[in-house]
Formats: C-alpha cells, sequence, structure tokens
C-alpha cells in the first residue's frame, strides 16, 4: 500500500428481533412487516482502500461470493454511480456475524459500505438519502444504517426510532442448520395466523425501561414455519428458558435464537449449559449496542 492511499475501518452490527409481526402482503409478493429491530453487540470489521479504478472484494471467509452478488459490492456500485465517483475501491472483509442466520449480516455489510464510501470520498450525503439507496439493495439495508433500537415496518424500510432499550445480557446460538429465508415466507400463511405479537407493547415497554415487559411480549410469526421443519430451534429455546432466561426467541426467518438474562454471568452458564446438552453452535454472549 502506497503511504498516501486513503483508507479507513468500519465496524457493522448484527441484529435480532424482539419482535416481529406479518401484516400483509403486496402485489409484488412482498411481506408488509411491522418489527422492533435491535443492533447487538456482534460485529464484521470492514477495511476501505482507495483505489485507481473498479470494486475489489477480498474477505477471510470462503463461504461468500466476492464477486457483483455480494451485497457490499452491489452498495458500493450503487454509491459510486450515483454519486459520480470515478475512483474505485478495495473492500475487506473480516466476517465475524453468522451467515444466513437472521441477523442481518449481509444488509449489515451493505450499510457499513454506504457509510464507510461516504466518509472514505467525503461525500455530501445523508443518512436519509443513504438509506434510500440501501433499500434498493435489501429490505434491512436502511436499518442497519440507522442502528439501534427501531420499529420497522412497510417491507422493512418504514423507520421510527426508539429509546435504547434497557440494559441486559444476550445468549446467541446459531444452531449448525440452513434455513432458507424465501422458503420461511412462502410458506406463511398470514390470512391464517391466530396469534400476533404485541409490537406496540413491546415499543411501550422500551420506552418505560421496562425488561419484564419486553420479554413477556417477545413474539415472531415466522417461528409457525420455522420450528415446524426445524424443532431443534423450540428445543434451544425451552434450554435457554430452563437456564434462567427472562424470554427467548428466534431471530429473523432463523435459524439463530438469543436469550435475555439480566446479568451476564446468567447468560455464560447458560452457554455452557447448551454446549453440554449438545445445542451449542455458533455461540455468543453479548448485548445491546
Amino acid at each position: 500500500m502506497q503511504d498516501n492511499e486513503k483508507r479507513l475501518t468500519r465496524k457493522a452490527y448484527a441484529k435480532i428481533n424482539l419482535g416481529l409481526d406479518v401484516v400483509g402482503r403486496l402485489e409484488n409478493g412482498y411481506h408488509q412487516v411491522r418489527m422492533v429491530m435491535q443492533t447487538v453487540n456482534i460485529f464484521d470489521i470492514l477495511t476501505f482502500v482507495e483505489a485507481e479504478r473498479g470494486i475489489r472484494i477480498t474477505t477471510d471467509c470462503g463461504e461468500l461470493p466476492t464477486d457483483e452478488n455480494n451485497l457490499i459490492y452491489k452498495a458500493a456500485r450503487l454509491l459510486l454511480e450515483t454519486c459520480g465517483i470515478r475512483k474505485g475501491v478495495t473492500i475487506h472483509l473480516e466476517k465475524h456475524i453468522p451467515i444466513a442466520a437472521g441477523m442481518a449480516g449481509g444488509s449489515a455489510d451493505a450499510a457499513a459500505t454506504l457509510l464507510g464510501l461516504r466518509d472514505l470520498f467525503s461525500l455530501e450525503i445523508s443518512d436519509e438519502q443513504l438509506q434510500q439507496l440501501g433499500v434498493r439493495v435489501g429490505a434491512d439495508v436502511p436499518y442497519c444504517i440507522m442502528g439501534g433500537t427501531a420499529l420497522a415496518e412497510g417491507i422493512g424500510e418504514v423507520l421510527t426510532p426508539l429509546l435504547p432499550a434497557p440494559r441486559c445480557s444476550i445468549l446467541v446460538d446459531r444452531p449448525d442448520i440452513q434455513v432458507s429465508t424465501r422458503y420461511v415466507y412462502e410458506h406463511l400463511d398470514a390470512s391464517g395466523m391466530w396469534e400476533h405479537p404485541d409490537i406496540d407493547g413491546i415499543c411501550a415497554a422500551i420506552a418505560g425501561g421496562d425488561l419484564e415487559g419486553i420479554t413477556r411480549r417477545l413474539g415472531n410469526v415466522l417461528e409457525t414455519v420455522t420450528i415446524a421443519a426445524y424443532p431443534v430451534i423450540a428445543r434451544i429455546k425451552r434450554e435457554m428458558l430452563a437456564s434462567g432466561a427472562k424470554g427467548s426467541l428466534m431471530s429473523g426467518s432463523g435459524p439463530t435464537v438469543f436469550g435475555i438474562y439480566d446479568s451476564r454471568e446468567k447468560a455464560q452458564a447458560a452457554c455452557s449449559h447448551l454446549i453440554l446438552k449438545g445445542l451449542g453452535g455458533q455461540l455468543f454472549v453479548t448485548e445491546f449496542v
């Protein structure tokens, strides 16, 4: 690298869903949702280096493409073309967020790319404008640009920031199974669902700093599909609750499951408990961001 090359590093934070409801379906096939989104302290690290031309992606993860099929590439190309940037960029991804896990890892990387390139090239473009670009890459990208605690509506791009959720410890378990988001949504019978999560109640509990109010309202309608296909998810939830979690839920379309604990010690003990039960996939003890 030349001494005068511009470079910067940015974190891309994962998310979980404290509540996920599907309220309808649009003519274009997208589902209308109401979700309470929350970033957690699990993150990928992206390093951006200015180049003369082109977009080059490198990564320490052999499971991911590094061509135009990567959301990082799509986000970079969209921003450079939109802003008329003639320079190029090399982007290195250090991967820590579980892949295809219901934690928006790809969307978080795309969001970090938009934010990182704005800084790298000193672009005069607001977060709101980046969110409008981001939804063209993926429905979760606008939220990942915002981060924190938020209500997401529409297809996930209509965002209302919420007060920070109460402090707690989170145990995240990504079991070693593959779940197709397309399969889950295609097999979701929104018209036949009889129990919808209390999204407004979760928002009110967050506003009141009421952790108990949040945990007793945790809900995700996609569990009706994913757990039917992969019962191990329900078993992980049961073991988290048995080990002291105040609440447990699948994130997104799965397969990741998280438990909320009132101390880091309890979350760490529960982590050991899951390993002893043979349920330890990719495990993290973390907290809200």
